[in-house]
């Protein structure tokens, strides 16, 4: 039975909106016993009055967002009220028993018969109408509009903002996307909120055109009717009339101010009673100067002193308490920045003193000429392009690379730039702002003149073209360049390069966090099982993003580790088992359109010749091949003719070779041809029929394969 009676209490909490709004569209049209009516009459007071509390203890007005669609379905509840109550007064007559209208009805106007109370409470009455029609629901009205107009306008703006605060580094990913979030809830909010205060305009017009049909139907009614004088019918009807009245508007004049409480509402974090709390207690001197003032007034003839002079009292009590607090404070503020500058002259205790001072993982210096390209007022292109950057290298590598910290350096050329990885230099270059770099790829028709450079991020010759001659350089079939975009692709080739740098063992510890949200069981027996260190898998990490294999795909990573880390633990042997596992994607870096691998073979002597002089250092570091000068110039040699062959046949230099060489071939040639790709035969295998093999050649030992 218990079990039942959740449920049921469960599928009427899932469904209670919906049964609502059936109940409210009902109530227009079904007539309702005067029970329900008195029913409905309170439960629309009190959900005015919780909106109300509800508004007041709201940090801010977006938090509410459901705030306009509850005003418009209690706005159609008090209306749907409105319809029943007027049907059962000019159904009933004075037969109509409703309690809360008669309560209403004799707290306002008063028990006698007399027509001063029926006076007094229709001015009363109107009063309010005019309180909220006049003041409330109009100022809520203008705010929510101009609130809609300035949210929707400045949108773009705030949105603007957040990105470059993510370019700059001030916020990680997770804030921007917070705070986009939030930036998009407060325009819905406001948008919304200028069509909801509409609703409430409304709603108090039609109460008003409501009251009047009452008190003329009801005249109508007793008199034609039911035969009453004129005098009882309008005592009586109008007494019914002020006290529907009343309720019907009392809710829809709780819930105007509700809504002029909203829609003037701050931003701020806190609730408006902190807000007041904060901002009534600036100053002391403000209560002492006033509590004066009343102290004054009450001693002029005729005013209620012994209301007025306590007041001020109290008032200056008030203000007396705050001004020590605020003296009390002061005085600890001083106290606190005295010590510190005592310290500060001192040198402070060793314990003060920092033991490291920490590098930006990443830092682009840029020189003071540079400065207009990150500049918010102007654009600031660069920050655009260096979250580009970050989000193109995390698809690409599978790296996710820190905050790019842009700032300026004085010691730069004021059109130089920097880029460091943990303090250390790994690239710059000098651009011209308001010239364009000008490349000639092959298709240049007409040639034109202009400084000449080259291309910081690949090397390529290229000419310095002011702003004026760009439209020329391109007609010309010069591939043309803006100083954000050459920066940039510097940018994004330095991270290529040294992506495995970049990578720490922080790094690897939040990619591995984030894998085990979705795949708990390949982690645990990777880390718990395996007894993997985060040492030890950031080791394999680097060594593939050195050889620019994308580390996208840690599961695969993390299932081969598991697999033979009962076997090993040795970098380089896990290394080509990774290497493995990824062959098709690391195959597919390297086809052609048709899916086509063109590749150089290497001959077995040559391999086993490697083989012969491999060394394994004791420190389990990189092994490398010992050949002696004369046969370490001729494998250069023969690895560089094979590399100009295929670059000459317009085919990417890339080997094939036994697994157990790849990297013995990859390590020793990779000083001298940086671009030469070194791939296993067991890569190609596991790629499989996905792509289709052409060997072009052989590279043989010119002294052993004869």
């Amino acid at each position: 039975m218990a079990n039942e009676s959740k449920s049921v209490l469960k599928v009427i909490q899932d469904n209670i909106v919906a049964v609502g709004a059936i109940v409210v569209i009902l109530m227009l049209i079904i007539p309702l016993p005067t029970v329900m009516l008195d029913l409905f009459m309170a439960v629309n007071l009190a959900m005015a009055i919780v909106v109300l509390l509800t508004v007041l203890y709201t940090p801010k007005a977006s938090h509410f967002s459901s705030f306009p669609r509850v005003i418009l379905f209690l706005t159609l509840f008090g209306l749907g009220i409105n319809v029943s109550s007027t049907r059962l007064i000019l159904s009933l007559g004075m037969r109509f028993d409703g309690r809360m209208v008669r309560a209403f009805s004799t707290f306002v106007v008063g028990g006698g018969s007399g027509n001063q109370g029926l006076v007094v409470g229709m001015v009363i009455f109107i009063i309010l109408i005019v309180i909220q029609t006049v003041v409330i629901t109009k100022g809520a009205t203008r705010v929510s509009e101009v609130a809609a107009r300035f949210s929707l306008d400045s949108m773009s703006q705030k949105m603007f903002a957040v990105d470059n605060e993510l370019n700059s580094g001030a916020i990680t990913e997770e804030q921007a996307r917070a705070r986009r979030k939030d930036i998009q809830r407060d325009s819905d909010f406001y948008s919304a909120m200028d069509g909801s205060s509409k609703f409430v305009s409304g709603n108090v017009k039609a109460g008003i055109f409501i009251t009047v049909i009452n008190l003329l139907a009801g005249l109508i009614t007793g008199m034609v009717l039911r035969h009453e004088p004129f005098a009882n019918a309008l005592t009586n009807y109008c007494r019914l009339t002020i006290g529907d009245g009343l309720l019907s508007q009392l809710p829809s004049l709780l819930l105007s101010f509700a809504t002029g409480l909203i829609v003037t509402g701050s931003n701020a974090e806190e609730p408006l009673s902190d807000q007041l709390q904060q901002q009534f207690t600036i100053s002391g001197q403000i209560y002492c100067i006033g509590g004066g003032a009343m102290g004054l007034l009450g001693l002029v003839p005729g005013m209620p002193w012994y209301i007025l002079v306590p007041l001020g009292g109290v008032s200056i009590a008030i203000g007396m308490s705050l001004i020590r607090m605020e003296k009390t404070r002061k005085e600890k503020a001083a106290i606190a920045a005295a010590q510190a500058k005592t310290q500060g002259q001192s040198g402070g205790s060793p314990e003060d003193v920092s033991p490291v001072v920490p590098l930006d993982p990443l830092s682009l210096e840029l020189g003071y000429a540079l400065i207009p390209l990150v500049d918010k007022e102007k654009g600031a292109e660069l920050l655009e392009r260096v979250t580009r950057i970050r989000r193109e290298a995390a698809l690409d590598l599978g790296l996710v690379v820190p905050r790019i910290r842009i700032i300026d350096n004085m010691t730069l050329d004021p059109s130089e730039y920097c880029f460091k990885i943990r303090g250390i230099d790994v690239g710059r270059s000098k651009i011209r702002l308001g010239y364009y770099m000008c490349m000639n790829t092959g298709a240049v028709v007409n040639e034109i003149k202009g400084d000449e450079t080259r291309d910081p991020a690949f090397g390529m010759p290229a000419i310095w073209v002011p702003e004026s001659q760009r439209q020329e350089a391109e007609s010309s079939g010069y591939a043309v360049v803006d100083p954000p975009t050459i920066i940039a692709t510097h940018l994004t080739e330095i991270i290529r390069s040294h992506a495995a740098e970049i990578l720490g063992r922080q790094e690897v510890s939040a990619i591995i966090t984030k894998i085990k949200e979705t795949n708990p069981v390949v982690v645990d027996e990777v880390i718990d099982n395996c007894k993997f260190t985060y040492g030890e898998i950031e080791k394999v990490l680097q060594a593939l993003l050195r050889e620019q294999v994308s580390i996208r795909n840690m599961v695969a990573i993390l299932e081969t580790l598991a697999n033979y880390g009962p076997i090993t633990h040795n970098t380089w042997t896990l290394v080509e088992k990774v290497r493995e596992a990824l062959g098709l994607q690391i195959c597919l870096q390297y086809v052609d359109e048709d899916r086509r691998l063109a590749v150089m073979n290497l001959s077995q002597s040559l391999s086993e010749k490697i083989l012969q002089h491999k060394v394994e250092p004791p420190d389990g570091s990189l092994p490398f091949v010992a050949f002696d000068p004369v046969d370490g110039r001729r494998w250069i040699k023969t690895v560089s003719d094979a590399f100009a062959a295929m670059q000459g046949k317009n085919y990417r230099p890339v080997i094939v070779c036994a697994a157990e060489v790849r990297q013995l071939v990859k390590n020793s040639t990779e000083r001298e041809l940086p671009g030469l790709v070194v791939l296993s035969i067991n890569e190609i295998m596991a790629a499989g029929n996905a792509i289709e093999l052409e060997f072009i050649g052989d590279i043989k030992d010119e002294t052993g394969d004869r």
